[in-house]
């Protein structure tokens, strides 16, 4: 298939810049795969679509301020540098700007100096290896010198740093948020545990790669961005029993997908286990073990649309993302969302 088979018209007045409050109050579209049928909800009516034995499979990643705003060291040019993963105790894969003159060897400072990098290596990938040179603590230096590292699309000033968290994140080392679970409350998950519906957490620290375009025609030639993922062995086991005893999978998210996807075996039990992963799922892909998903709209041509496009189909996808377009509905990571049943 070609990139361009996944793309839509979206007015860049969709693109929502700030999220909404409260959470819950955000749009949902539910789409239902059997009726092939439409609504226009709110994502407060979640549970009316829940039932007692499903699993709802959350994502509890928690992004890093990964995004320093410091200089060079001596020639004081402004720099920035943008954390991505974490190599070592000292040591990160990162993005610099300016690139050309960020090149091993050279240091920067953040904080009149309570933190500097030094380039160690420019990596394959164009980011460079960054060791940090502190006094103290580095998460707490972080903290205090980072910034929340907002998709390029959103312009405007994140007042509360906290909305660009799910209320239920706790491992640290994301790039990104894992934005479809931005919507829920903690009143929310009360009143849908209270329902007998199991709340399930899983693993999956994002990367800034869930943003990049795919760059070429033929989708088949895509390089996957990899990422880091952990399912516990008490996570897999409820899911598995749930199934097993007639309850759905709902995933919040796509990261949530693609870690479930990359642990079930064919005959769709999850196993419990941590790594690496690159899956791309695209049409024409059987799911193992997800049966429903909440996902925010995603942009075009994107690999995360795709995903979505495999799940739905892809004409039905982007019937769904016109009724969306058309009834005004707020796009990416600050949106709305769909729910697919």
């Amino acid at each position: 298939m070609k990139a361009s088979d996944f793309s839509y018209h979206l007015p860049e007045a969709l693109i929502a810049q700030t999220p909404i409050e409260p959470r819950d109050h955000s749009r949902m579209l539910v789409y239902d795969r059997a009726e092939k049928t439409i609504r226009h909800q709110h994502f407060y009516d979640l549970p009316q679509y829940l039932r007692a034995g499903d699993v709802l499979v959350l994502n509890e990643t928690k992004v890093i301020p990964a995004r320093l705003l410091g200089e060079k060291e001596i020639t004081k040019v402004p720099v920035e540098i943008l954390l991505l993963k974490r190599l070592s105790v000292h040591e990160w894969e990162a993005l610099v700007r300016p690139g050309r003159r960020l090149l091993p060897g050279t240091f920067c400072t953040f904080g009149n100096g309570l933190l500097r990098a030094q380039i160690m290596e420019t990596l394959a990938n164009g980011g460079r290896r960054v060791r940090f040179h502190y006094q103290g603590v580095f998460e707490t230096l972080l903290d205090e010198l980072g910034q929340m590292p907002l998709p390029p699309y959103i312009h405007e000033h994140l007042a509360d740093q906290s909305r660009y968290q799910t209320v239920y994140a706790k491992a640290e080392g994301s790039a990104a948020a894992p934005t479809a679970g931005l919507h829920f409350t903690p009143t929310l998950l009360e009143t849908i545990r209270r329902m007998g519906v199991h709340i399930v957490p899983i693993l999956l620290h994002v990367g800034l790669g869930t943003f990049r375009p795919v760059k070429v025609e033929n989708i088949d030639e895509h390089v996957m961005h990899v990422e880091q993922y952990e399912v516990m062995p008490d996570a897999a086991n409820a899911i598995n029993r749930a199934r097993q005893a007639g309850g759905r999978c709902l995933c919040v998210g796509t990261t949530s997908v693609r870690t479930l996807e990359t642990v079930a075996g064919a005959d769709g039990v999850v196993h419990a286990q941590s790594g690496d992963t690159g899956i791309f799922i695209t049409p024409g892909y059987r799911y193992r073990a997800v049966d429903a998903l909440i996902t925010n709209f995603h942009l075009p041509e994107s690999t995360l649309l795709m995903l979505v496009s495999a799940f739905m189909g892809r004409a039905e996808a982007l019937r769904a993302y016109e009724t969306a377009v058309a009834e005004s509905y707020r796009f990416f990571s600050f949106g709305d969302c769909m729910l697919i049943l």
